[in-house]
């Protein structure tokens, strides 16, 4: 099956995850996937597959040189994000030129590259869209559908040289539970790489660090026509807060190595108000201040309202994983050499956001991050290019190909 006709294969499932789940998967019908996944893999003459209890699907490739050389991974997910529906996506199949692309003649719902510049990269090529009503599930079935068609590739080509592979497909990646029960151990490789990234021959090693703040403010509630002097009004005292904060680091003002302070949740009445931020920056020492200037607005609005006004709880969730893989500079030079091999243009770029493998890479499994040939994920105006994925499995052959004529050491 080639790599196309695999991807739209694939979106048809609904593995929409949801945060609200305390469970893992969090969502049931990520099952349906992970079977499929399954079964596909046995097919197709994979050994060692397994499907964890917790809907992790791992296989091997056997090695078919006789070196010892190092055991090789390559990780997706199968879950979609809760931004938009997964359900009944309605794929279509398009020539981009540059013109506006209509995605719901009922709706009006249009894609232009005046909004989306990030479609020029693939002029002339063949797109995937949705008809505007759904996500597409290209983060990340794109990076499923490659990884799998590599994999099928070699399997039916045994007299191919190459390591010992590894693959993983992982529930809850868009809520932040990819790694939470990924077993290293299981994995048993010594570097992999995440296949999740956007732009076809984009290398991603860097992400932020990152953590999450909580604010409660406790307000003072009494009736309008007698408030003066009396009332607190928590919404306003958030609305407040917030001002206490720079108001040029926010994502709306950032971009690139920028961090920033993000509110994205803000609930509550006169008696008690919530604020939800994450907080960012690629820089530790700079990441750390801006946790500690969190920390002494919120000390700041304790003197002036009293200790009982606010609490505040800051979370770290991840760390930038350059911490990680610079000790393994080959990860990205055999990256880059597997892209200029298939004519793509390699990509260095810092990833704002984070990825499963910067957990993992922290969790003792080295693992960058590449791209899938797609755009705007999370959205109705979701899309992947046909070539790109084409261009992106043989990549990952020629990646695979590099570590075996490599010869490098194994990670210690």
């Amino acid at each position: 099956m080639d790599v196309v006709s695999r991807f739209l294969s694939y979106v048809s499932f609904d593995t929409e995850s949801d945060e609200n789940s305390s469970c893992c998967p969090s969502t049931e019908k990520q099952w349906a996937l992970a079977h499929h996944l399954k079964q596909e893999l046995i097919d197709l003459g994979a050994e060692d597959v397994q499907l964890s209890e917790f809907c992790y699907v791992y296989a091997t490739i056997p090695a078919t040189s006789v070196k010892e050389l190092p055991t090789l991974g390559f990780i997706a997910h199968m879950d979609t994000s809760s931004a938009l529906s997964a359900a009944n996506v309605r794929p279509r199949r398009l020539r981009f030129e540059g013109e506006e692309i209509l995605l719901d003649p009922q709706t009006g719902i249009r894609m232009s590259p005046k909004e989306y510049p990030e479609l020029l990269h693939y002029l002339g090529d063949e797109l995937i869209v949705t008809d505007g009503r759904t996500l597409l599930g290209a983060d990340d079935k794109a990076g499923i559908a490659e990884i799998v068609t590599m994999a099928e590739y070699l399997l039916r080509n045994p007299e191919l040289p190459h390591g010992p592979i590894r693959l993983a497909f992982t529930p809850d990646e868009e809520i932040g539970r990819g790694p939470d029960h990924f077993d290293v151990k299981v994995f048993a490789a010594d570097f992999a790489y995440t296949c999740d990234g956007d732009r076809a021959g984009a290398i991603e090693y860097e992400n932020f660090n990152a953590a999450s703040a909580l604010l409660q403010i406790r307000g003072k509630g009494i009736h309008p026509g007698s408030a003066r002097g009396r009332m607190e009004n928590a919404i306003l005292l958030g609305m407040e807060f917030q001002q206490m904060l720079p108001t040029f680091e926010n994502p709306a003002c950032t971009d690139g190595y920028e961090g920033f302070y993000h509110l994205h949740a803000f609930r509550g009445d006169v008696e008690e108000a919530f604020l939800e931020y994450i907080i960012r920056d690629h820089d530790l020492g700079k990441f750390q201040a801006k946790k500690e200037l969190l920390q002494a607005a919120a000390a700041f609005f304790r003197t002036k309202y009293g200790e009982n006004a606010l609490s505040l709880k800051i979370s770290d969730s991840y760390y930038n994983m350059r911490q990680k893989l610079e000790a393994f500079p080959q990860l990205i030079t055999y990256a880059m050499q597997a892209c200029r091999d298939v004519q793509l243009e390699p990509l260095i770029q810092p990833i704002r956001g984070g990825t499963d493998g910067a957990r993992l890479s922290f969790m003792g499994l080295p693992c960058p991050n590449l791209g899938v040939g797609g755009g705007n994920f999370h959205s109705r105006y979701e899309f992947v290019s046909v070539q790109a994925m084409e261009k992106i499995v043989d990549m990952l052959l020629h990646l695979v190909q590099l570590f075996a004529e490599a010869e490098k050491p194994k990670n210690a």
